[in-house]
């Protein structure tokens, strides 16, 4: 019977039930704080209306197809697309990793009985999810009433939705592996303010990877980065040749998702060492 109970106590359920007061917690505090997601939303609105007006400008008036193979709704689309799945991105992981280190908290983190990177990842989540519900859901739809989008198939939208669920993945990596950057230097603030830039450019958030020149988007399509947005909106739009694309899109992320995590594993374990020959 004691044997069963311990069988029973570590089951893969029961220890991700140890990471629900974790995105608790993190729901908790964003309810507290209401008005984030207003200003959010006027954010957003904003920064998108300045794209998508931006793009619809350049392109007014042109005859026939557009670069890349897009019409001016599904450039639209792509755009507006694109600023919503870095609202999905914006976690807030590199910024709270990176605060718990420099007030020493990370101490106590070490204490609690659980992994340290899934936490981090059980209490971003719910960030991630309220930014897709409560402002990206919003400005789509306030979008969608005042100019023509394109309208995905519901084989696109499945694989958007998967292709979606790999991307944020893909972000909690790279933004953990930037916030444990904090216990080598004191402060990551010009790191994030680089990496921020580096990821929008190469994911397709700024321009869309199909109007850039063939060396850059080669270079683009190397890096994990276009598995945040031009993946996804791709896959969503149907901008891709046949089944076998599509599932190399998907296995391309997933790899990504892999290789990120064992990275971030890595990084976290030589800074758990880190920390304690410094007496941390």
């Amino acid at each position: 019977m004691t044997a069963v109970a311990a069988q029973r106590r570590h089951t893969p359920l029961t220890a991700l039930r140890r990471y629900t007061p974790f995105a608790s917690a993190s729901l908790q505090s964003l309810l507290q704080y209401r008005s984030t997601f207003l200003i959010n939303a006027v954010t957003a609105t904003t920064a998108v209306g300045l794209q998508v007006f931006l793009w619809r400008a350049v392109y007014a008036g042109r005859s026939g197809g557009l670069p890349g193979g897009y019409d001016l709704p599904g450039l639209t689309t792509y755009v507006l697309l694109a600023q919503m799945l870095a609202l999905l991105q914006a976690s807030r992981v590199d910024e709270e990793v990176a605060g718990e280190v420099q007030r020493g908290d990370i101490a106590v983190s070490l204490l609690r009985p659980v992994n340290y990177p899934l936490s981090r990842f059980a209490a971003g989540l719910p960030v991630s999810l309220a930014n897709a519900g409560m402002v990206a859901v919003p400005v789509v739809l306030l979008y969608a009433l005042l100019l023509p989008l394109t309208a995905p198939t519901w084989a696109g939208a499945a694989l958007f939705v998967l292709s979606a669920g790999f991307s944020l993945v893909i972000g909690f990596g790279v933004n953990l592996l930037v916030g444990l950057a904090g216990f080598l230097t004191t402060n990551i603030w010009g790191i994030r303010i680089v990496k921020d830039s580096v990821v929008a450019f190469f994911a397709g958030q700024v321009v869309p990877l199909a109007l850039m020149p063939g060396p850059l988007a080669a270079v683009a399509h190397a890096l994990p980065f276009q598995g945040l947005v031009d993946g996804p909106l791709r896959l969503l739009l149907g901008h891709y040749r046949g089944p076998a694309e599509a599932v190399g899109i998907l296995a391309g992320q997933a790899a990504w998702a892999v290789i990120l995590i064992a990275l971030a594993a890595v990084a976290w374990r030589g800074a758990v060492r880190r920390v304690e020959v410094l007496g941390g």
